[in-house]
C-alpha cells in the first residue's frame, strides 16, 4: 500500500478540515483553477476557430496554392494563359499532401443595371471545381450549372445583390474591357443562380462566379488554355513546406504562390492570434500556480503537528512532502474538472447556437467560431497539472525546515 497516498486520503476525509481555516483558501485556489482552465479553452478554441475560418474562407476563392504563368503581374487578373495539359493535373500525384486540383480564370468586368453599375472580378470555373467549400456560404438559390453548352448562370454575394438589386432568375449586363487599345469592351447577359455570403467583405464585393468558357471566348483562349490551377493540401500547416515541393516541381514558366504569400498581412495577423494564446495560457497558469502555493502552505502550516509526529515515526522528508502533492494533486484536478466541465459546456453552445457575434468588417466572420480538438484539451489539462506540481515543488521545501521536538508541540 502507499501508505502517502492513505494518509492524504484520511487528510481530504477529515471532519476537521471542513471547518479549518483552510477550507475556504482551498475553494479559493479550486476556483481559480477552474476559471483559469475556462479560460485557457475559450481562448484556445475561439483563437484556433478563427484562425481556421479565415484560412478556410480565403482558400474556397483562391485554394491553399496557385499556380499561374510566369508573366502574370497581377493579383486578381490571369492575363496570360497556360495550358491544362500539366503533369500535375487533374492529379497531383508527385506531391502526396496535395488533395485537389482545379483550374481557373479571372478578368476584371463591370456590371451595369438600369440604375448603378458596379466594379467586379469574373472568376470563370469548369466542371472539376470544387464547389464544397463555398457551397457552405449559400444563402439561397443555387450552384451554376456549367454541363453541356457554355452557361450564363453565375453565383453572386448577396453583398452585390443588394447593392445592384439582383434577385434570382435577374439577368444582368457585364462588360468586359478588351486587351486591344480603342476596342469597345465585350458584354456577356449572365443570369443570377444562386447568391452566396461569406462573411469576407474583400470577397464578398469582388468576386462573381460562372462558366470558364466566357473568359476563353473573350480572351480569345483555346479550349485547353485557363488562366491558372488552385491546390488544395491535406494540411494548412504544411503550405510552405509543400508550396516549395510544388515551385520546384512544376515547370520553369509557370509560377506557383501560397496563400501566405497573397496575403501576408491577414496571416501575420492570425499569426498574433498564437502569441496572444499562449501569454493567455501562461498567465492563467501562473495564477493558478501562486493559488495552490497559497493553499499547500497553510495546508502545511495546519499540520505542523501531524508532521512532527510523522518524523518521529520515521518518515523521510520526501515521503511527507509527497503526501502533501499528492493532496494537492487532488485538489487541482477537482478545479481541471469542474473547468473542463464549464468551459467545454460554454464553447459547445457558442458553436451550436452562435451566441457571441463580431463584426466581419474586422475579424472576417460574424459570429466567434470554435475549434475543440481533443488532443489539445488532453494536452493542456496534463500541462496544467504537472505545471502546477513542479510550482509546488519549491514551497513543499519548507517541510524540511520542520523539526520533530518543536513540531508535535505547535499549537
Amino acid at each position: 500500500m502507499n501508505y502517502e497516498l492513505f494518509i492524504a486520503r484520511r487528510f481530504r476525509s477529515a471532519k476537521k478540515d471542513k471547518s479549518s481555516i483552510s477550507a475556504p483558501i482551498i475553494k479559493i485556489a479550486i476556483t481559480a483553477i477552474a476559471l483559469g482552465m475556462v479560460m485557457m479553452l475559450v481562448t484556445l478554441a475561439t483563437g484556433l476557430g478563427l484562425q481556421n475560418k479565415i484560412r478556410e474562407k480565403i482558400a474556397v476563392f483562391k485554394g491553399h496554392v496557385q499556380i499561374v504563368s510566369f508573366d502574370n503581374n497581377a493579383l486578381e487578373t490571369t492575363q496570360n494563359p497556360i495550358s491544362k495539359t500539366q503533369d500535375f493535373y487533374p492529379d497531383f500525384s508527385a506531391l502526396p499532401g496535395a488533395k485537389h486540383v482545379q483550374v481557373f480564370a479571372s478578368k476584371a468586368g463591370v456590371i451595369r443595371t438600369e440604375t448603378d453599375f458596379e466594379g467586379v472580378v469574373f472568376k470563370g470555373v469548369d466542371t472539376g471545381y470544387d464547389w464544397s467549400g463555398i457551397e457552405e456560404y449559400l444563402v439561397s438559390g443555387t450552384l451554376p450549372l456549367l454541363e453541356g453548352a457554355t452557361s450564363n448562370e453565375v453565383l453572386i454575394s448577396s453583398v452585390l445583390s443588394k447593392r445592384l438589386d439582383l434577385k434570382l432568375g435577374t439577368a444582368f449586363d457585364t462588360y468586359f474591357v478588351k486587351n486591344q487599345a480603342g476596342k469597345l469592351p465585350n458584354r456577356r447577359i449572365f443570369k443570377v443562380a444562386g447568391i452566396y455570403n461569406s462573411g469576407f467583405k474583400d470577397f464578398d464585393e469582388t468576386y462573381v462566379l460562372g462558366d470558364i468558357r466566357h473568359l476563353q471566348k473573350i480572351n480569345k483562349w483555346q479550349e485547353n488554355q485557363v488562366g491558372g490551377f488552385e491546390v488544395f493540401l491535406e494540411d494548412f500547416d504544411a503550405i510552405e513546406i509543400l508550396g516549395d515541393q510544388i515551385y520546384s516541381s512544376i515547370d520553369p514558366v509557370l509560377n506557383s504562390h501560397t496563400l501566405t504569400d497573397l496575403y501576408p498581412d491577414i496571416f501575420d495577423w492570425l499569426r498574433l492570434f498564437d502569441t496572444n494564446i499562449a501569454i493567455i495560457i501562461g498567465l492563467m497558469i501562473w495564477v493558478a500556480g501562486i493559488n495552490m502555493i497559497t493553499a499547500l502552505l497553510v495546508l502545511i502550516l495546519e499540520r505542523t503537528q501531524t508532521i512532527g509526529i510523522l518524523k518521529t515515526l520515521g518518515s523521510t522528508n520526501w515521503s511527507i512532502r509527497k503526501l502533501f502533492l499528492y493532496n494537492a494533486s487532488y485538489l487541482i484536478l477537482r478545479g481541471l474538472v469542474i473547468g473542463n466541465a464549464i468551459g467545454i459546456s460554454l464553447l459547445l453552445f457558442q458553436k451550436y447556437f452562435g451566441i457571441i457575434r463580431l463584426n466581419p468588417d474586422t475579424y472576417y466572420v460574424d459570429t466567434a467560431p470554435v475549434y475543440l480538438n481533443l488532443w489539445h484539451v488532453f494536452f493542456l489539462n496534463l500541462g496544467t497539472l504537472l505545471l502546477c506540481l513542479l510550482m509546488l515543488l519549491l514551497p513543499s521545501y519548507f517541510i524540511t525546515r520542520v523539526r520533530p521536538a518543536k513540531a508535535v508541540k505547535f499549537e
